[in-house]
């Protein structure tokens, strides 16, 4: 099992660009296709936590249609915020890449560099 993580959609052109950008590096690292396999409550918690978010909402691509549909604002609590990920897995900003207790987001994709030993 690889040190690295990448939530990743295969259709969105930055979680593509990131995780070439890890294998260009000599990274294979675990995929996990969230679409597919949803993280449950406690990934979310411990996505957020180890991306140094200071709320769930850091995470929420707000223009995607579940974002209207789950009822979300701003002012949205944290556990209000991370059901509406689990039910609508397309509110979670991609992609996301984990290695051990830190993980950053893959926008742009130079930001996974952050993580190489």
């Amino acid at each position: 099992m690889s040190d690295y993580i990448i939530f990743h959609n295969p259709r969105c052109s930055k979680s593509r660009q990131t995780l070439a950008l890890l294998e260009e590096n000599g990274i294979t690292p675990t995929i996990v296709k969230y679409l597919d396999d949803i993280p449950d409550t406690a990934t979310l918690k411990s996505l957020i936590s180890k991306l140094g978010f200071a709320h769930a909402h850091d995470l929420v691509r707000n223009k995607e249609a579940g974002y209207k549909t789950a009822g979300l604002s701003a002012q949205s609590s944290d556990a209000d915020v991370i059901a509406a990920m689990t039910q609508y897995p397309k509110l979670i900003e991609r992609p996301i890449v984990v290695k051990g207790d830190q993980a950053v987001l893959g926008r742009p994709p130079e930001n996974a560099l952050q993580l190489l030993d």
